[in-house]
């Protein structure tokens, strides 16, 4: 038989599971049937409880339910035996040809073996990143990046209509913020002494936008600091009051002025993370803009839509949503006193804009601080009446850097942190997008700067990137067409080290499949290195360019196969495969 008749095994041996329910008439009560991998080669090669878990609702011994079930299994070509072991598991034995075939089938479909339709029809958004452009991305923005362009990644290979997007915070008092802070720096450029907040923005790269204002228009933007600071209260008694004062007064000084350099800071930031992010490899489909939301009158009409279904409340002046009959710890207002919306009723405004324009799941990738958020915007789409299991929202802890063993501190306003930018010119793109997904995203992350560009089998993305090499280095002394490859005769692939490789390519569709269902591209990196110990391992004991040909050819489609696989999963990673290293 040709390769592309190979089915996915895994799906195949569930197929012939419900044929056998179907024969033997039993009523699962809609539970499927899931097989696994047995922990142990002796158990077989796919194993199933889904006697044990029928046995309850249907009062069977589960021993008896798996020796009739396994009397009832079809045959198939691919099967060598089936074994009722324990107390009601059926194991399956395939036949070694067809673990074999496996290789002709992974160097048939090339970059499309892995991938599926299993989402197909369904329209996905993935928004991550996200954070406001009132800085370069550090490192922790890093993490949710590389995280949320794998998921995205992962989504798409099985099948789902996938759309990135980058929540731009281009309104509210962090813009402001910004804006100010690079006037105050333009002023001192002017020759105007005046103290800066501590509050404000700090970091050189603010300097670098007042630089550029500077050299572009000169002093046309100057005032003197009694204007600016009269009525302003001293910043030792407070200092976000001292600081909103230095915005009201900056505003009605410097007038429509004041628009031009709170857009010339945000697009200078806006364009610096866009780069930034472009050159780590991660792209959006859309960025969308929080202002748009409340120059369209989006905000407005979601709550209004909220009032009219008897989910707003006034209190003290303000309007507050019931976000407490929801889970959330308290009660959260939507519109101040002085008609202002909050960041709570963008937010509303914004998910409802998701769903409206047509999307069948949501997937936000926000900070792990921002865990109590989610009750509250799950509770106003419950509100709008909407349900609230579209939304996903994935928690991404922060990343802690570690150099020469020592924890290396930020702080975002003070302009003490490690930009993404300064992490990648360190360690480089791969290393930086494997290290982000090794763990869970809700996990705590330390990431070993020394560990990510040392040149060891200690270093995961390198010793994943060291086993494509090395095949392709095997491929080159060779010197013949791997298309040939694809038809090699595999019978020679009989070798405890071949036989465990076949197993581990078997697996990877169902990793992916399962890395996407979970959210979860950490699953992709452990097969990975997984694979990879497996073929370091192959190298080592048996030579591949031997004199007997068939031996020669059928080893060499399966080191092939093997690059392939490695090849497609770390792209949905986003990192490279090179050749050599």
């Amino acid at each position: 038989m040709p390769a592309d008749t190979l089915p996915e095994l895994r799906i195949h041996l569930a197929e012939l599971l419900r044929q056998a329910i179907d024969n033997a008439a039993l009523d699962t009560g809609g539970l499927a049937p899931a097989l696994q991998r047995p922990k142990h080669a002796h158990l077989g090669d796919y194993a199933t409880n889904l006697p044990l878990q029928l046995a309850k609702s249907l009062k069977r011994n589960p021993r008896e339910l798996a020796i009739l079930l396994a009397r009832q299994i079809p045959s198939s070509p691919y099967v060598e035996r089936i074994e009722v072991a324990g107390g009601g598991f059926i194991n399956f034995f395939l036949k070694l040809s067809a673990k074999q075939r496996i290789v002709s089938r992974v160097l048939s479909l090339g970059p499309e073996y892995g991938r599926s339709r299993a989402g197909a029809g369904t329209r996905v958004q993935v928004e991550f990143v996200s954070a406001n452009p009132t800085g370069p991305l550090h490192v922790g923005h890093g993490r949710g990046a590389a995280y949320g362009a794998s998921v995205a990644n992962l989504l798409q290979a099985v099948g789902f209509e996938v759309s990135r997007e980058y929540y731009v915070n281009d309104a509210g008092r962090q813009m402001d913020i910004l804006a100010l802070s690079t006037w105050l720096r333009y002023l001192e450029l002017c020759g105007t002494a005046l103290p800066f907040p501590d509050n404000a923005y700090r970091g050189d790269y603010v300097r670098a936008m007042a630089r550029r204002l500077f050299d572009a228009f000169g002093a046309r933007f100057t005032h003197g600091a009694q204007a600016l600071y009269h009525g302003v209260p001293p910043a030792d008694k407070d200092p976000e009051e001292h600081l909103d004062a230095l915005i009201a007064n900056a505003k009605r000084l410097l007038g429509a002025d004041y628009d031009y350099i709170h857009d010339f800071a945000l697009t200078e930031q806006l364009d610096d993370i866009r780069n930034d992010l472009l050159e780590f490899g991660v792209g959006y489909d859309c960025w969308f803009s929080e202002k748009s939301l409340l120059t369209s009158g989006g905000v407005e009409r979601a709550v209004r839509l909220l009032e009219e279904r008897g989910y707003l409340y006034r209190q003290d002046g303000a309007l507050w949503f019931p976000a407490t009959r929801f889970g959330d710890e308290k009660d959260r207002v939507v519109q101040r006193e002085n008609g202002q919306y909050t960041y709570f009723a963008s937010d509303i405004a914004y998910h409802l804009n998701k769903f409206e324009r047509g999307f069948h799941r949501v997937i936000n990738v926000w900070g792990a601080d921002h865990h109590g958020y989610v009750p509250r915007v799950k509770g106003a789409l419950q509100a709008l009446g909407l349900d609230p299991e579209r939304l996903h929202v994935a928690l991404v802890q922060f990343a802690v850097l570690y150099r020469g063993g020592q924890k290396v501190s930020m702080s975002t306003r003070a302009g003490e942190f490690v930009t993404l930018r300064q992490l990648r010119q360190e360690v480089g793109n791969d290393a930086a997008r494997f290290f982000y997904v090794l763990r869970k995203s809700d996990q705590h992350l330390d990431f070993d700067l020394d560990l990510a560009k040392s040149e060891s089998t200690e270093n995961p993305v390198y010793y994943v990137q060291y086993a494509h090499a090395r095949v392709s280095s095997v491929l080159a002394q060779w010197g013949g067409d791997p298309a040939q490859l694809t038809h090699a005769d595999l019978s020679p692939l009989t070798e405890a080290h071949e036989v465990a490789l076949l197993s581990r390519l078997m697996d990877y569709p169902a990793v992916v499949e399962s890395a996407a269902a979970d959210l979860a591209p950490h699953g992709v990196a452990f097969f990975l290195k997984d694979l990879a110990g497996e073929f370091h391992s192959y190298y080592n004991a048996t030579p591949f360019l031997v004199p007997e040909e068939p031996v020669r050819l059928a080893r060499l489609a399966l080191i092939t196969a093997v690059r392939q696989v490695i090849r497609n999963g770390l792209a949905l990673l986003g990192v490279s495969a090179p050749d050599k290293m």
